[in-house]
C-alpha cells in the first residue's frame, strides 16, 4: 500500500506517523483572552481516507468530547491508515458556559458556511470549514438531545447516499433516520464540499451517558474499519450485531395541555397506534388530558422534566414498519455495551 500524505492545519504539517496536537486560534474573548479548538491529529503510515471526528458543536452536549477523548488514546491508531483529524470541543465558547450557544447567542450548527467577517458564529464556522472540514473525505458529528431532553442512540444522515448509507449501517445502533439536510447546518455544508458525514445523536445535554459513550465509541471503530482505516477486530469470540431499522419520518408529539406529566414510555419503547404514551394532570392528581400515539413507531427522544406547557414536545417518535425489531436490537446494544 502506498505512503500516507503529509497533511497541515493551522500552518502546522503533520508527517506520516506523526501525531500531533494543534490549538486552531478562534476569536478572542472581550478580555483580549486567545480561546483556542484543540484539534489532535494522526497521520497513518500508510495512505487511505481523511475522517473528521468533532464533538461539541453545541456547547452543552458532552457525550462526544468523552467518545473522542478514548478514540485519540486509544492503541488502535498505531494501525491507522490515512488521516484522521479529533476535534473534541468546537465550540468553545459554549462548553465554558455550559450553553448550547455562543456569546452572541447564535446557534453554530445553522450558521455554516459562515465568513470571515461575519459574526462571532460566522467566523467559528468558517474556520472549522476551511481547517477541517475541507481536508477530509468523511466525517461523524456527535450530538446529544437537548437540555432537559434525551436521545435513543442513533445515526442520522443521508440514507439515500449508497456510500453514507452503508456506512450508517456498518456503525451498529438500533435506528437511522434518514435526515433532511437543514440550513446552515456543518452536513448540509459538507455535503456541498462532498464530504460524507454521519450525525451521531445519544443520551442528554451536560451529562456523560455510559451506555451512549460505548455505543459512539464502537460505532467509531466500526465505520474506521469499513473505511479500511482500521484493520477487522481480532476477536476470537464474535459479538453479535445490532441490525439497524431504517426510519424515514419522524416527528415529535405534544402536550395537549398544561400541567404535570406522568410518562407511560420510555427511549426505545414500542408505541402503537391509539396507545396512551402519558397523561397530563393538574395539582390535585386529577388526569386532564392524555398523549395519544396518532402511528406505530419507537421513541427515539423524550422530555425528561414532569412539567410542561400546552403545545411543548413531549416524545420524539420514529416511524417505519418493523418496531419489533428495533426493540430487539436496542436490548442487544445494551447486553452488548454494559456487560
Amino acid at each position: 500500500m502506498s505512503r500516507n500524505k503529509a497533511i497541515t492545519i493551522a500552518g502546522q504539517t503533520v508527517q506520516p506517523g506523526e501525531h500531533r496536537k494543534i490549538e486552531l486560534d478562534a476569536v478572542k474573548l472581550s478580555t483580549n483572552t486567545s480561546v483556542a479548538i484543540p484539534v489532535s491529529v494522526h497521520v497513518g503510515r500508510r495512505a487511505g481516507p481523511t475522517l473528521f471526528l468533532s464533538a461539541a458543536i453545541h456547547g452543552d452536549e458532552l457525550n462526544g468530547i468523552e467518545i473522542i477523548s478514548r478514540i485519540i488514546k486509544s492503541a488502535r491508531l498505531e494501525r491507522l491508515r490515512g488521516t484522521l483529524i479529533a476535534v473534541p470541543v468546537v465550540n468553545v465558547y459554549g462548553v465554558i458556559n455550559q450553553s448550547r450557544y455562543l456569546p452572541d447567542r447564535r446557534d453554530l450548527n445553522r450558521s455554516f458556511p459562515g465568513s470571515k467577517r461575519g459574526s462571532l458564529a460566522a467566523r467559528m464556522a468558517n474556520l472549522f470549514l476551511e481547517e477541517i472540514v475541507s481536508l477530509c473525505d468523511y466525517g461523524i458529528d456527535f450530538h446529544t438531545g437537548a437540555i432537559h431532553r434525551s436521545n435513543l442512540p442513533q445515526i442520522r444522515a443521508n440514507l439515500d447516499d449508497a456510500v453514507t448509507s452503508q456506512l450508517a449501517h456498518a456503525f451498529g445502533v438500533p435506528v437511522l433516520l434518514n435526515a433532511n439536510l437543514r440550513d446552515g447546518s456543518l452536513r448540509q455544508c459538507a455535503a456541498e464540499m462532498g464530504t460524507r458525514i454521519l450525525l451521531y445523536e445519544a443520551g442528554e445535554a451536560l451529562r456523560f451517558d455510559e451506555l451512549c459513550i460505548r455505543a459512539g465509541v464502537r460505532g467509531t471503530i466500526n465505520v474506521m474499519r469499513a473505511l479500511n482505516m482500521l484493520p477487522a477486530s481480532s476477536r476470537q469470540r464474535p459479538k453479535a450485531n445490532v441490525e439497524p431499522v431504517v426510519a424515514r419520518f419522524s416527528a415529535w408529539l405534544r402536550a395537549t395541555d398544561s400541567g404535570f406529566v406522568r410518562y407511560r414510555k420510555q427511549l426505545g419503547d414500542q408505541i402503537q397506534v391509539g396507545e396512551v404514551l402519558a397523561d397530563i394532570c393538574d395539582p390535585y392528581g386529577e388526569c386532564l388530558d392524555q398523549v395519544i400515539a396518532n402511528q406505530e413507531g419507537i421513541v427515539i427522544g423524550k422530555q425528561n422534566i414532569p412539567l410542561v406547557q400546552e403545545g411543548e414536545a413531549i416524545y420524539h417518535i420514529a416511524y417505519f414498519h418493523k418496531p419489533d425489531d428495533v426493540s430487539e436490537n436496542i436490548e442487544l446494544l445494551q447486553d452488548t455495551l454494559l456487560d
